[in-house]
């Protein structure tokens, strides 16, 4: 029998979001274990595990026949999204990946438009950058979760609704809905960023000409949360 693999709770922080019984694409695949995991339990109706790279298709491939869902699963060989379209997705999972390459991601797919399509996204660094390019082209953030896995993860939903918003630069850091709903992780998950910033103001002092006024205002902002 095949065992079944439990994503970590990084991965799982994907389910509140995903459309019930719907067809999800997964960018950046790996193993595929997440995919795997939310079709044997009845979560979707099927998936699309995608990866850059042959390596991971491979290993996706054989986890996914091993666990008999050649049928509910496949596999896509390629750049991003860049020929996912015809699969019709309800769901687009980016995991794994640095908040720019995911704008550069979500911005060579014009497809992805659509208020029909949730996006469920998980920036590894610069969450900043990825909730600044979500807001500004369209994109409301509809869900945050924060997750701790050797390190902070922060995962956002999103959905095409055409309108911009402007969010502070304390809001585009630790998100506007962690600000307003406090989660569980949320003071500890702000303590860490305000030791990041503390971190590279202890950099900048070392140089007599930088500029420290954004880290000394992000930390205060930050701090007025806890």
């Amino acid at each position: 029998m095949h065992t079944v693999i439990t994503p970590d709770a990084r991965l799982l922080s994907a389910v509140p979001y995903i459309t019930a019984g719907g067809r999800i694409v997964d960018v950046g695949t790996d193993h595929a274990y997440l995919p795997i995991y939310l079709v044997r339990q009845g979560l979707v109706s099927g998936a699309l595990a995608c990866d850059i790279n042959q390596g991971p298709i491979h290993s996706a491939r054989a986890n996914i026949a091993a666990a008999g869902l050649d049928g509910s699963i496949g596999t896509l060989l390629t750049d991003g999204l860049h020929g996912v379209e015809s699969y019709s997705p309800d769901d687009v999972l980016i995991f794994g990946m640095g908040g720019e390459l995911i704008v550069r991601i979500l911005s060579e797919a014009p497809w992805i438009r659509d208020g029909r399509i949730g996006l469920i996204l998980q920036p590894m660094s610069r969450a900043s950058v990825l909730r600044k390019w979500l807001t500004e082209n369209g994109f409301s953030i509809t869900g945050e979760t924060i997750t701790f896995e050797d390190k902070y993860y922060q995962t956002l939903a999103a959905r095409f609704t055409g309108k911009n918003e402007e969010y502070s630069d304390t809001e585009l850091a630790v998100g506007r809905l962690n600000i307003a709903q406090r989660p569980p992780l949320f003071h500890d998950f702000v303590r860490h960023e305000i030791g990041v910033l503390d971190a590279v103001l202890r950099g900048k002092a070392r140089s007599a000409n930088a500029d420290t006024s954004f880290e000394e205002r992000m930390k205060k902002n930050l701090e007025e949360l806890l």
